[in-house]
């Protein structure tokens, strides 16, 4: 969505897309409300006007925005359908990596987040793996990959949480956000890429 740390000038959304950068907060330039990992494709909303961003940046905060995510994995497991109420933190010895709460003395850096993620099996892929759903309200950093590998259900080729090799030539794993729905807000849905195996 923003430009690479060390590349200011590299692709991003906010670069592709006529978002004026000016009279933003670094943090949320263009009106970006919300962040998506690198090769997450979907819905990303931005807000027309500084008052649009402080009334959506509310709703992310009081948990009010239902999140709906779908992505493809190759394990298979006796369930079709799970929730996992377990707080994430920071892996303690691996930088940009998230470890779930397993216990009190489970080593982790920072302060441990709610979250919560639901998974439900919609289907199958061409090429043998599983499509899930997983809808969430809170937004830690890679919940949905970190809740997936620790029910045995690791995203198709996100080598840092136990999916394996991808393969997609073009990204690593693969996770889309569909969109997200609350109170005033009701945005079309993001179609699912045609390079999907589906």
């Amino acid at each position: 969505m923003f430009p690479p740390h060390d590349d200011p000038e590299g692709d991003c959304l906010l670069g592709r897309s006529e978002l004026a950068t000016d009279g933003w907060d670094a943090a949320f330039a263009g009106g970006i409300a919300h962040r998506l990992d690198t090769p997450t494709s979907g819905q990303v909303l931005s807000a027309a006007t500084p008052e649009d961003l402080v009334w959506l940046r509310g709703l992310f905060a009081s948990r009010q925005l239902t999140k709906v995510y779908r992505f493809i994995s190759s394990a298979s497991v006796p369930w079709d359908t799970h929730s996992i109420d377990r707080a994430i933190a920071h892996d303690r010895r691996k930088r940009g990596r998230m470890v779930v709460q397993r216990g009190h003395r489970t080593p982790h850096r920072g302060r441990w987040m709610d979250a919560q993620t639901d998974f439900r099996r919609i289907g199958s892929t061409r090429d043998g793996g599983h499509v899930w759903e997983a809808v969430m309200r809170t937004g830690v950093m890679h919940q949905i990959r970190v809740h997936a590998a620790f029910v045995g259900i690791p995203l198709r080729g996100d080598r840092r949480y136990g999916g394996g090799l991808s393969t997609n030539e073009t990204v690593p794993f693969l996770l889309h956000h569909l969109g997200l729905v609350g109170p005033g807000l009701d945005p079309p849905r993001a179609p699912i890429p045609a390079y999907w195996p589906i």
